[in-house]
């Protein structure tokens, strides 16, 4: 077990996941299942549940025994990673600069729209309370949405899966949805909706589109967050959380 506490192991094991990840994403042409994020934290789990087995541990005490100390330190790397979002933004300013009110209405708006949706469709599902709390901050990049989550009651855990499910479906069909709601021509709306609802993986895709999308992309992430952090803690409030 020595050798597990490391936190090399943590460290080691995302990346090799991830690599493996990556390599068949590139093979099968962008299959959406081998999304490197995806399956590096799908396989996460099958590897420390046969881990624990094989030690007659838990997966949760080999998770925080194990996994947790070097998950720890890549986990730290999330929030430069948010920040570096502002080189984009720096590029096309200008864009931000024109459209400043629509862009914070629109992600304000959206908001709430989003919140009130998330809770009703939970409340049809039958989720408890936890777990409802869990996917309000969803919309936040996970290194926003994961302290969000535990300040209103949620479970970090559930939160992290939702805010990968939502960058990995985000980029499976994002070309799609861009045509489903006709935004080829509206690269403001590309940007912001690939941020909001991608996170720093739908901005990535939102790059490869053009440079004001990235741009919109990178003020999605960071706008989201701050709205996020202002509105979820009351809106959960209100519902009594």
């Amino acid at each position: 077990m020595a050798y597990f506490t490391n936190p090399l192991f943590g460290v080691m094991l995302s990346l090799v996941l991830f690599v493996i990840g990556k390599y068949l994403f590139d093979k099968t042409k962008g299959f959406f299942l081998f999304q490197p994020l995806f399956f590096g934290m799908v396989i996460g789990i099958i590897v420390l549940m046969i881990l624990g087995k094989c030690l007659g541990l838990s997966t949760a005490q080999v998770y925080t025994q194990a996994y947790k100390p070097g998950g720890d330190i890549i986990f730290w790397f999330l929030t430069p990673a948010t920040i570096a979002f502002a080189v984009p933004l720096y590029k096309r300013n200008d864009v931000v600069k024109k459209n400043w009110l629509i862009i914070l209405l629109a992600l304000f708006i959206g908001t709430i729209i989003s919140l009130i949706v998330i809770t009703g469709v939970a409340k049809l599902f039958g989720l408890s309370k936890v777990g409802t709390a869990s996917m309000l901050s969803q919309s936040a990049t996970t290194a926003i949405a994961l302290p969000l989550s535990t300040a209103v009651g949620g479970n970090t855990a559930v939160t992290a899966m939702a805010c990968i499910l939502n960058a990995v479906i985000i980029y499976a069909l994002g070309k799609y949805l861009v045509k489903w709601f006709r935004l080829e021509n509206d690269p403001i709306g590309t940007g912001l909706g690939l941020g909001t609802a991608g996170h720093t993986i739908g901005s990535a895709f939102a790059l490869q589109l053009g440079s004001t999308e990235g741009a919109m992309a990178a003020v999605a992430v960071v706008v989201i967050s701050i709205v996020d952090n202002i509105v979820v803690p009351i809106f959960g409030h209100m519902i009594g959380f």
